[in-house]
């Protein structure tokens, strides 16, 4: 395991704004909700992407009259906003993309969380502090009737649904290109997939090794959903379906398997839930089996702004998923890791966006 400090870290550990930017800052936080809304009506009014294809030469005002199916005062108000916003600049009375409005318009990382925190968790976000109070997502029951957002997955309305899962699959899936390998590196001929959601990291290793059996560990309604996937690429053959609610206190583990994976599942959990999942992965493992856990853990990224997102995600697992889980700080995750019986054998960084796998071996 690495001790070497990571740049997340260290670009928390000063306070590095001058006073001027600092007040800039507390002003974007203070308008912040407007910041939101507008960007987005700017992105998919289309002004943006026009404002895009002038490129240097840019657009009057009038110009993007004729162009948008809105008024000029509208325009006009959402144009003056972006000014401040900084998604745009003018030369003259002519509207050109700065390099913000670019990425906001076109990086499909920005446009997969944006589409996420309008959908999923912009109306529960005003439910913050009750949810932080109560230790429950307070703000779901804009979106349904559970106890926690895993039991309505696949019953999400849209967009919300469609959103989310962009959301979930957008990281997860850029990690599994080199976290198949890693996995892959001893030859295991049984796999468990715990949190197996709509069955996409089954999938991959069914394609990967053609030996393989793999068993999806997950509530039903999200194993409905898996089986579907796995019997239309015609897997089904070498795949073993376990209804399970991993916080059941009577609930157990299949035993059997050389490999427990779990991404981006425990970050969905409280400190003493992870510990007891954990407990019950090291019942059901054998001596020299290994558990591999896909997560993001904001202390261990490259940049300021990854670290950023990921401690706001914090805020939806607070507000609209189970109000006790996070992106975890890899060093308090890995106390839980100890407490359950395990030691860190292996931690690679930088897998994928932004993901960090672990290996753990009983202690």
């Amino acid at each position: 395991m690495s001790d070497t400090p990571t740049k997340a870290a260290e670009l928390f550990s000063t306070d590095k704004l001058s006073a001027l930017d600092a007040i800039s800052r507390a002003q974007f936080i203070a308008f912040a909700p407007y910041i939101f809304q507008a960007s987005i009506l700017l992105r998919d009014s289309g002004i943006l992407r026009h404002i895009e294809l002038a490129r240097r030469d840019g657009l009057t005002l009038q110009e993007l009259t004729a162009k948008v199916a809105m008024s000029p005062y509208a325009v006009r108000v959402l144009l003056e906003a972006s000014l401040g916003i900084g998604l745009v600049y003018r030369n003259d009375d002519k509207y050109c993309l700065a390099k913000t409005g670019h990425f906001f318009l076109n990086d499909q990382m920005t446009r997969v969380n944006t589409d996420f925190v309008r959908d999923v968790c912009y109306d529960g976000a005003k439910d913050l502090e009750a949810s932080l109070k109560e230790a429950r997502p307070a703000g779901l029951h804009h979106l349904g009737d559970w106890e926690t957002i895993y039991q309505g997955l696949s019953l999400l309305p849209e967009p919300a649904k469609t959103s989310w899962f962009h959301f979930d699959h957008f990281y997860s899936d850029n990690a599994f290109p080199q976290a198949l390998p890693i996995v892959f590196e001893n030859k295991p001929l049984k796999i468990m997939d715990i949190g197996a959601n709509t069955g996409k990291w089954t999938l991959a290793c069914l394609d990967y090794d053609p030996n393989v059996e793999i068993c999806l560990v997950d509530l039903q309604v999200q194993l409905n959903v898996a089986k579907k996937n796995i019997e239309n690429a015609g897997y089904s053959g070498r795949v073993t379906l376990v209804e399970c609610d991993v916080l059941e206190d009577a609930s157990r583990l299949p035993e059997g398997y050389d490999v427990i994976w779990m991404s981006q599942f425990l970050d969905c959990f409280s400190d003493a839930q992870i510990i007891s999942i954990l407990k019950k992965c090291y019942d059901a493992l054998p001596a020299e089996g290994s558990v591999f856990i896909n997560e993001t853990f904001w202390d261990r990224q490259r940049f300021e702004a990854s670290a950023l997102s990921l401690q706001m995600t914090s805020l939806y697992f607070t507000t609209m998923a189970n109000g006790n889980s996070q992106m975890y700080d890899s060093e308090v995750f890995v106390k839980l890791i100890y407490a359950a019986g395990f030691e860190v054998v292996q931690q690679i960084d930088n897998i994928g966006l932004s993901h960090t796998i672990l290996e753990l071996k009983k202690k």
